[in-house]
């Protein structure tokens, strides 16, 4: 006998522990079946669960188990990420608590430490990813610095240098000045910020002045020209002169580039190549110099201007130029300022917004640095990746992130892909005493290509991680060898990610995949949104909304959790997500499993060799065809991955069709003996099998436990897909049923309207009823007066009855006689008075709604609430109006 109620704790762990040693999680490459392949998007060996990977994991795990059961031959590709920045942030922190530091231990020592701490705490997302439910195939776990990964990163890297694909270069990248490491766009956090705009006055040979407004004067020592636009009249006069730059005598020349807004500031900037990477642009266009006045802990370092220093003479000007040489850039900052307002070269400050960017491991404000790096040529790699989507080769859901794509691919930039860390693939590169470079796989190699007795040393700086991660597709699966994985599932079928990687790792995943396996990763790139809270607020420690989803499945269980996730995702939009839509879910999950105990204890268990195409009566036949119906609604759902459609479709057929109707209706013979109750518990047995084979992609533990408990034969998580079944002449059957459905709906909604006791029964009277709707109605008698509280069906023959309530179903209209039921007036009066409430509340919404003011500063979540609160109440005054007008 089931227990009363399903508990997730007594069953998860026991469950998942026995299908992983089963082997079915693991895909055979010779095994028969289409493939159907998804790569993890791998998490950081950093990571813990958090709601994003909460969300892509379960779609992920959805489609895996449903094309399972199609019978695909399916892999999942499971494995983490090295995360070169932030693992090295977390293991230099607990050396910091130990009292020492990387550099106090050595390069060596502390690669070593890090690998220890990754063998010890660097698998916990991954048996978080269990409890979630994810049945990857953890046997084929990788690992992006695994020695098989790292020769394929080797390899690759020599390969693309030797194409001149991969080469060295001085530019100006982001860098973090704590880490003192170069970090990508992505590790970058843009912050508003309130700051100030100093106007600062640069002298001319003739006299005058011009003055450059500025965010960063404490840069002024690296400039190397003032820009004004080539149209801007005001200056007409002054391009081509020189100003002799404050503070440090240089003189710089007055350029004309289009880079410079008149409309800003006074329309004329400062341009220092070196630290700001729109300056750089404007330096390359006019050939102009870029000395660096900030070290690689943003501290004021001299070297590459102390030389224009001789030729100041002013010696007071000198010193305090000198005096600047280790100060950070705050506190340079300050006594730049201080000194320009002092020799009268400022002429005012002003308040200023301005974005200013963050690192988002460690926090340190990023400074634009002008390095020597190594690029991937991006922009040749990028063509075919853009041909590739243009094509349909791969294909974007939704079709609009196909934008997004091209905007990026087609001006994209070098790649810099060389970090100046020590946790990462290291640079396979070496460097003779005579300056000569070599590129090579290994060491061996690389003495060899310098000859015997030259001294080489390796490249100090590592890679990019998401150079690695560019890999990913292929490098699982074997690469560089011709592995039969390898041939078997690449490319791909379908990538679940977040449209904040679109660029950083699919893109760059397309441009190696194409490259090196001459076709593309993957064939469908579904983009989903972020999880919000349920305001639709984004989660965050300072608001204090965020979710542990690992808290979620203690509470409710992963089902229940899964099941919110694939309610709440339509096609690319936020999810909201909070306990309280979890719990509705974990609600769905009672009712399946409280509707089961029901036809348990009622007898119903399953037959094996069930014929459901022998079925007779109404009831029975309309429930199969149901089922048939919600199967295929939810294959179309997953086929066009909408996810929200698929729980819907289930949530529809199970609670109101399966449980609310069908389970209500055969009650009466559930509690009886005869040829028909055995006939409708053995449907009922069947379809509830149909159920949980349905479900089972996104409620697996539930599903799998019912069927185990309830005596299914065949091991659940082998079982197959459920299919339709032909049903002969099932459209009278369905006809019949839905009649009575609408017939017993539409008697509740009015006697819900009327306020009518729900203990009072009342007759109803048929007008222009069919013979055929006459003979539903006496048919199903019993279950009138059960459910609809009726107490007895008539025709109506003469006048209409006074005060009644009129339903007009099809060709009939139906009468509910109120008289006696209910004080007419006093519901008149209630309902009048509940309309001029309900229309009060749509008049001050709508007149918010109609504020342009309030929609313009309004937050987002704020302004949607209220759209829907005035859809609400439209609903509700549809509704009260039609019980109004009943009872005129």
């Amino acid at each position: 006998m089931l227990d009363k109620s399903f508990s997730p704790a007594n069953h998860e762990t026991s469950l998942y522990d026995r299908w992983e040693k089963s082997g079915v999680f693991h895909a055979d490459p010779k095994a028969p079946g289409d493939a159907f392949s998804i790569m993890f998007p791998p998490p950081n060996v950093t990571g813990t669960l958090h709601l994003g990977h909460a969300l892509t994991f379960t779609l992920q795990d959805i489609l895996i188990r449903w094309k399972r059961g199609t019978g695909f031959n399916t892999l999942w590709q499971p494995g983490t990420d090295h995360a070169g920045i932030a693992t090295q942030m977390v293991v230099e922190r607990a050396l910091d608590k130990q009292n020492t530091s990387r550099t106090a231990l050595g390069r060596e020592e502390f690669v070593k430490r890090v690998w220890d701490w990754k063998e010890e705490s660097g698998g916990t997302i991954i048996q978080q990813l269990r409890k979630l439910g994810a049945s990857a195939d953890w046997e084929r776990e990788r690992f992006t610095m695994d020695e098989g990964l790292s020769q394929a990163v080797r390899k690759v890297f020599v390969t693309l240098h030797s194409e001149g694909l991969i080469y060295r270069d001085r530019r100006l990248v982001n860098w973090d000045p704590s880490f003192r490491s170069a970090i990508s766009d992505l590790e970058v956090e843009n912050r508003e910020t309130k700051g100030s705009m100093w106007y600062v006055r640069y002298p001319l040979d003739d006299g005058r002045t011009i003055t450059v407004a500025t965010t960063r004067p404490e840069t002024m020592l690296a400039d190397s020209a003032v820009a004004v636009h080539p149209e801007d009249e005001r200056y007409a006069d002054y391009i081509g002169q020189f100003v002799t730059l404050p503070l440090t005598g240089r003189r710089i020349p007055i350029v004309a580039d289009e880079y410079s807004d008149p409309e800003k500031g006074t329309g004329a900037v400062k341009i220092t190549p070196a630290h700001d990477f729109n300056d750089f642009e404007v330096g390359k266009r006019h050939d102009l110099p870029s000395p660096t006045i900030l070290d690689e802990a943003a501290h004021i370092c001299l070297d590459e201007i102390r030389s224009e220093l001789r030729d100041v003479e002013n010696i007071s000007a000198i010193a305090f130029v000198e005096a600047l040489q280790g100060v950070s850039r705050e506190e340079g900052r300050k006594r730049i300022v201080a000194e320009l307002e002092t020799l009268g070269w400022l002429e005012k400050i002003e308040p200023h917004k301005l974005q200013v960017p963050y690192a988002e491991r460690g926090g340190a404000i990023v400074e634009p640095r002008l390095t020597w790096q190594w690029y991937c040529d991006a922009k040749t790699l990028a063509g075919p990746a853009i041909e590739a989507v243009e094509s349909g080769k791969v294909s974007f859901e939704p079709r609009q992130w196909q934008n997004t794509f091209f905007a990026w691919m087609r001006d994209i930039q070098p790649w810099c892909i060389s970090r100046q860390l020590w946790w990462g693939h290291r640079i396979p590169a070496w460097y003779t005493d005579n300056g000569d470079i070599i590129v090579a796989e290994t060491a061996d190699e690389a003495q060899a290509k310098a000859g015997e007795g030259v001294t080489i040393t390796q490249d100090e700086d590592v890679l990019d991680t998401w150079f690695s991660s560019a890999l990913w597709p292929f490098t699982t699966l074997g690469w560089p060898e011709n592995t039969e994985s390898l041939a078997r599932y690449y490319p791909t079928s379908v990538l679940v990610t977040g449209f904040d990687i679109i660029f950083f790792w699919v893109a760059r995943m397309m441009m190696m995949g194409l490259h090196f396996m001459k076709d593309v990763p993957f064939q469908t790139v579904l983009i989903h949104g972020l999880v919000r809270d349920e305001k639709g607020q984004k989660m965050s420690k300072s608001k204090g909304n965020g979710i542990d989803p690992l808290d979620l499945i203690e509470e409710y269980g992963a089902d229940a959790t899964r099941l919110a996730i694939c309610a709440g995702t339509g096609p690319g939009r936020d999810i909201k997500l909070g306990r309280k839509k979890v719990e509705e879910h974990r609600g769905f999950i009672t009712k399946l499993w409280n509707a089961a105990r029901f036809l348990e204890m009622n007898g119903a268990k399953p037959v094996e060799g069930f014929d459901p195409t022998t079925v007779q009566s109404s009831l029975g036949r309309w429930i199969l065809s149901e089922a048939n119906e919600a199967i295929a609604e939810a294959s179309r759902a997953l086929e066009a991955y909408r996810f929200d459609e698929y729980a819907g479709s289930c949530y529809r057929f199970v609670w109101t069709r399966f449980c609310d109707w069908f389970v209500e209706l055969a009650k009466p013979l559930l509690a009886e003996e005869s040829a028909e109750s055995d006939e409708i518990r053995n449907v009922s047995a069947y379809v509830l099998g149909l159920i949980l084979r349905m479900m089972q992609p996104v409620i697996p533990f539930a599903t799998a436990t019912l069927w185990e408990e309830l005596g299914y034969s065949g091991a659940f998580e082998t079982m197959p897909w459920p299919t339709a079944v032909a049903l002969e002449g099932a459209e009278e059957s369905r006809a019949e049923v839905n009649w009575l459905i609408r017939l017993i709906s539409e008697i509740r909604t009015v006697r819900a309207e009327m306020n009518v006791p729900p203990a009072q029964k009342a007759p109803i009277l048929l007008r222009d009823a069919t013979a055929e709707n006459l003979a539903r109605a006496q048919r199903w008698n019993e279950a009138l007066g059960r459910m609809a509280r009726v107490e007895s069906v008539s025709v109506l023959e003469g006048e209409t009855p006074r005060h009644a309530a009129q339903i007009v179903l099809d060709e009939a209209t139906i009468f509910l006689p109120l008289g006696g039921l209910i004080d007419l007036d006093a519901e008149r009066a209630r309902l009048a008075k509940e309309i001029k409430r309900i229309e009060g509340e749509i008049t001050k919404v709508e007149r918010k709604l109609g504020n342009e003011d309030f929609i313009a500063r309004a937050k987002p979540e704020v302004v949607d609430e209220n759209r829907q609160r005035l859809e609400s109440f439209s609903s509700d005054l549809t509704r009260l109006q039609a019980a109004h007008s009943r009872l005129a």
